[in-house]
């Protein structure tokens, strides 16, 4: 299953976000937001005090898949082309990516 705990934090790089928040491709709004505040929750970096900086990276990462997945116009980007089509279409300051 997608976001489950990582070795290291290059490998949270590697996943679409999607499977950063673990939910499926057709998940609704609500899926979406209800893993997204789980996610945040989780990995928040106050609830991290022994690995801040992983917690900050995969914290932001979730905040990034949410803005994505929670907007119409992204979420359909993305699914189209990815991360670079989001980049290309939209510029890199709407999504910040790591």
């Amino acid at each position: 299953m997608a976001g489950r705990d990582r070795e290291g934090s290059d490998s949270w790089d590697s996943l679409d976000y999607y499977d950063l928040l673990g939910v499926e491709r057709d998940a609704s709004p609500e899926e979406i937001k209800k893993a997204y505040r789980k996610m945040a929750l989780k990995w928040h970096p106050d609830k991290n005090p022994d690995s801040v900086e992983e917690a900050d990276k995969v914290f932001k990462l979730v905040a990034e898949a949410y803005e994505v997945l929670s907007d119409t116009e992204k979420r359909r980007m993305y699914d189209l082309h990815g991360k670079e089509g989001l980049k290309d279409r939209m510029g890199e300051s709407h999504v910040c990516l790591f």
